[in-house]
């Protein structure tokens, strides 16, 4: 029987989105303390992941709130201009992402019937939340998962290089995730 897309892209995007569960749960108490490029990195993803997997996007309510700066007043280690409004600890990270898991498993996992073919973002919510980049406003929702699913798998070969540099640790890869 051949698999059907929905379920292979629900399968390869989840495991993504286990290896960062992963990789910020074998993080080191100290390293997740003190290194802020990892934390601003694991922020940066899962606040993303979780914009880009919202239908419509005037629903999006992050659990763990932000704040946009000017470039110039970024702390050390920002690696963009959305800066967490506290240093959230692993635990608040790991529940988000569990949260996560599941919005995109209600979008395109087993018994979805999102339209994939369908707008992602409309013209008046493009600035709402101020995260959207002018290269994905036309996407459609499935332009949009795989843009969002290459993006968290980027990061999560940072952050195990990170950890890997930092702490002798990486995270395993995980090659396709269940329900």
């Amino acid at each position: 029987m051949k698999p059907d897309f929905k379920q292979v892209l629900w399968e390869n995007f989840a495991a993504s989105i286990d290896m960062l569960k992963d990789v910020i749960q074998i993080c080191p108490d100290d390293l997740w303390e003190k290194d802020r490029q990892f934390f601003y990195m694991a922020y940066h993803t899962v606040i993303f992941m979780d914009y880009y997997l919202t239908y419509p996007v005037t629903d999006f309510e992050p659990q763990l709130p932000y704040t946009l700066l000017p470039f110039e007043n970024l702390p050390p280690g920002a690696i963009d201009d959305v800066i967490p409004n506290r240093h959230y600890q692993q635990s608040e990270m790991l529940d988000y992402i569990a949260h996560i898991r599941n919005k995109c498993a209600a979008l395109i996992g087993p018994g979805s019937t999102q339209n994939l073919e369908e707008q992602w973002i409309e013209p008046s919510a493009i600035e709402l939340h101020g995260l959207c980049p002018s290269l994905v406003e036309e996407y459609t929702i499935l332009e949009i998962l795989f843009y969002n699913f290459r993006h968290v798998q980027h990061h999560v070969g940072q952050l195990n290089l990170l950890l890997r540099t930092k702490a002798g640790r990486a995270a395993d890869w995980i090659a396709r995730a269940g329900e």
